[in-house]
């Protein structure tokens, strides 16, 4: 079996059915850990007294194994537990002899050692059970139970020992990305987090019931106990008003969440104040409401007929006008294409034409009376811009022109359509090529050579771009692959301008924005701060890096891939969580890889590098490939590329390796920019 304790932040750990053997090692287990399930293997051995210093510990699961000796009571024992809280302990069918120590269980404590050797020995019913026990629990009701028989809207109460009835709200709650899969192990957390945020005692919750939707996310239904049998207005408004506000701060392993609803039972319905109604007969207030929607539907018609004259007249005026307004427009080095030209590219934008689909709106592959092949995004309804800012945003893409950058080749704005013309990437997205769907798979090697192709790229939009460019939406799907492999960085719909120098001439260094992106790449310090930098970008090309060597998506199954990576590396087992699909790699490449990725995700900004640093250690770790690495990607790319890029000084004694560009060092970096248009 595997050694734990070299994992500090150990949360959850199952290792059940996995054919282990040996003894579970002594070390000691991080103190955060609270489910252990170890049941269904072959352990032998004793039971490590280790397990009874384990202060979050709600589930110790060992069944199932040949575990032999003593059983200490220490694990259960001394245990601090509200009246919430369950601590189990399921040690059946292995080969147990006794248990040392006391033999008294606590409240909310079960241990099950059914089936082991000590069960023939004494007779433990609260260990080993019962049948007549188990009988007659499920057939006769306890006392307690009749006692506590409370009529609608008032519930048994958990927050008093005894037996006390009490009106909940009732709360549908949604936590919308969750940092698990189990919610099982953090219930206790999310209570002690929710109650705090809401000002609660922490029995005063109870989880009616909960379930998992697609996304993933976590739906609840909550009851909120008052400390007597009611609450009071005040306290009802408050509770109503923090929920409705979203004011109850995020915790990072919660996620956002969202309010489903917010029921007030009979016993509230004064406490939220109600407008004071009309001291009108309910035959007055009708006849008044009749008579308005009567005014208002013959008023509209009237207005409406009005509006479609008008618009039948200025329709073909206005379309002239555009056109003449457009006429006197160009945009170096982009074509303005007709509804029509578009049209016959796509087959009139037949669906066998459909490459994909985005935020922006489907992209169609389409064929140019020249012959060259390109992809357009033609907008949805949602997506449409007024002209200006449409034109302006095509002036920006205008201008940037860089080998790892999609290039901009046209763009249509007639007939209500609004449509991006770029060049069509052969291979697909990025993405794609790590799936299961994928042509063939990515060498570790081909993968670097990707990493640093996209960094360059976004370096360009971050220091050459004229203004600087923050891309806020880098992720797998929106890295294109032509066909020679080339990465290409596309789709700047979320783009902001950088920042520029106020009055004074000083520059800050972030922007303020509304929080936009693709859950799993967005920089945590964006989240919550709403401050756009470069380093959301860095952090956003982390992720994809952390894709690039594992294959893993940035959240899957409730599970986020840069904590994953994080406890593989703490422990020591990165290399366990490496893309099978990769073949063989240099492992010293590797582990430098992996450190730069895991910098880049770093969840405060100025722990992060810069981009010019992450490019510079990108063609660091390519210098280190072997040769045979180094052809092996190589071979997949033209000397056509090779033209693009600028020619090393001339030296006899300067041999440059076959991944290496021109070294990026403080202000002398070359972007490889293609210098075709000028920026304005």
């Amino acid at each position: 079996m595997p050694d734990m304790s070299r994992v500090p932040k150990l949360l959850y750990l199952d290792l059940s059915s996995n054919k282990l053997n040996g003894s579970i090692p002594p070390d000691r287990l991080s103190e955060n850990i609270t489910t252990i399930d170890l049941s269904n293997n072959r352990l032998t051995g004793e039971i490590p007294i280790n397990f009874a210093g384990l202060p979050r510990l709600q589930r110790l699961l060992i069944a199932n194994n040949s575990l032999s000796g003593s059983v200490p009571s220490s694990i259960w024992q001394n245990r601090t537990l509200n009246k919430m809280e369950n601590f189990t302990v399921e040690l059946q069918n292995n080969e147990l002899s006794n248990i040392t120590g006391s033999t008294d269980l606590p409240p909310n404590v079960t241990v099950w050692l059914q089936g082991n050797p000590l069960c023939s020995n004494v007779n433990l019913v609260q260990f080993c059970g019962s049948k007549s026990e188990d009988e007659s629990k499920t057939q006769s009701p306890t006392n307690n139970t009749l006692l506590c028989s409370c009529p609608p809207p008032f519930e048994d109460s958990p927050t008093s020992d005894g037996c006390a009835c009490a009106a909940p709200l009732l709360v549908g709650y949604r936590l919308k990305s969750p940092g698990f899969s189990d919610f099982l192990p953090y219930i206790s957390d999310f209570e002690g987090y929710l109650t705090s945020g809401i000002n609660l005692v922490l029995h005063q919750l109870h989880i009616d019931s909960f379930e998992w939707e697609e996304g993933p996310r976590l739906k609840m239904y909550l009851k909120l106990f008052p400390e007597n049998n009611l609450f009071n207005d005040s306290e009802v408004q408050r509770l109503v008003n923090l929920f409705e506000s979203w004011e109850i701060p995020d915790r990072p392993i919660f996620g956002p969440y969202e309010l489903l609803n917010l029921t007030l039972v009979d016993v509230y319905k004064d406490a939220i104040p109600t407008p004071q109604s009309s001291s009108l007969s309910k035959g007055a207030l009708a006849g008044i409401v009749l008579g308005a929607i009567a005014g208002a539907v013959t008023l509209s018609a009237v207005v409406f007929v009005l509006l479609l004259r008008r618009h039948v007249r200025n329709t073909s005026a206005i379309s002239r006008k555009r056109r003449a307004s457009k006429a006197f427009l160009k945009i170096d080095g982009v074509k303005s294409f007709t509804y029509g030209e578009l049209a016959t590219a796509t087959n009139n934008f037949n669906s066998s034409t459909l490459a994909g689909q985005g935020g922006y709106g489907k992209v169609y592959k389409g064929i140019l009376v020249d012959g060259s092949v390109v992809a357009i995004k033609r907008a949805q309804e949602g997506s449409l811009q007024g002209e200006k800012e449409f034109l302006t945003e095509i002036e920006l893409l205008s201008r940037l022109h860089h080998r790892n950058l999609v290039s901009l080749v046209g763009y249509c704005d007639e007939e209500c359509e609004q449509m991006l013309i770029y060049e069509f990437m052969s291979n697909g997205t990025l993405r794609d090529n790590l799936s299961a769907k994928a042509k063939g798979p990515l060498n570790f090697a081909m993968r670097l050579r990707i990493a640093l192709g996209s960094a360059k790229g976004i370096l360009y939009l971050h220091t050459d771009a004229n203004p600087p460019i923050f891309h806020r939406d880098i992720k797998a799907s929106n890295i294109l692959l032509d066909s020679k492999y080339t990465a290409k960085v596309a789709d700047f719909g979320l783009s902001r301008l950088a920042p520029v120098a106020d009055i004074e001439g000083t520059v800050p260094n972030y922007v303020s924005t509304v929080v936009m992106g693709t859950p799993g790449y967005l920089d945590p310090e964006y989240f919550l701060t709403h401050k756009l930098t470069d380093k959301s970008d860095v952090y956003s090309l982390g992720v994809v890096f952390l894709e690039l060597l594992t294959g893993m998506q940035p959240i899957s199954h409730g599970k986020n891939i840069v904590r994953e990576v994080n406890v593989a590396y703490q422990s020591g087992m990165i290399f366990s969580i490496i893309d099978e699909q990769m073949g063989s790699y240099p492992s010293e490449s590797v582990v430098k890889f992996f450190n730069l990725a895991l910098k880049c995700c770093q969840e405060e900004t100025d722990a992060r590098p810069s981009m010019v640093e992450v490019v510079r250690e990108l063609e660091s770790i390519c210098s280190m490939m072997p040769e045979a690495d180094a052809i092996t990607a190589d071979h997949m790319f033209t000397d056509v590329e090779k033209v693009v890029r600028p020619s090393p000084p001339s030296s006899s004694s300067t041999v440059k390796h076959p991944y290496v560009s021109l070294d990026v060092s403080g202000s002398n970096l070359v972007s490889e920019v293609i210098p075709v248009i000028k920026p304005r």
